[in-house]
């Protein structure tokens, strides 16, 4: 379970902490970017069982980066699980019909999050 890496891609500086810190305290490799651009640049390199993306993102938004990283051979099979703010009708769906795989609304369970990772990482 420990040790597995995962990306957050968050451009909210409040959001991204909390996430980082609940991470790092149940033992994952945590990484992160503020916008879609600099998440491609990291996944050159990166490769990241998990990714949790926000949806709002500046310029290229967290559905269209889903998008393409399920379009692409070698990052189709990462997790990816929206944790975002959006919380309309809808958007859960729109956030599937890109390729989530989960989404989680914002403000986070503290209590919750760690296991809905986990449970995902597991399998």
């Amino acid at each position: 379970m420990a040790n597995e890496k995962i990306l957050i891609v968050d451009d909210n500086p409040t959001n991204l902490k909390l996430e980082l810190v609940l991470l790092k305290k149940n033992g994952y490799d945590v990484y992160s970017a503020e916008d879609a651009e600099t998440a491609l640049a990291m996944l050159e390199t990166l490769r990241p069982q998990m990714i949790l993306m926000d949806i709002q993102l500046p310029g290229m938004d967290g559905l269209q980066l889903t998008r393409k990283l399920k379009s692409d051979p070698l990052s189709k099979d990462v997790i990816i699980i929206a944790v975002t703010s959006y919380a309309m009708k809808g958007d859960q769906k729109r956030a599937i019909d890109a390729g989530c795989d989960f989404y989680i609304s914002k403000p986070i369970n503290v209590t919750e999050f760690p296991k809905i990772i986990a449970k995902f990482l597991a399998g």
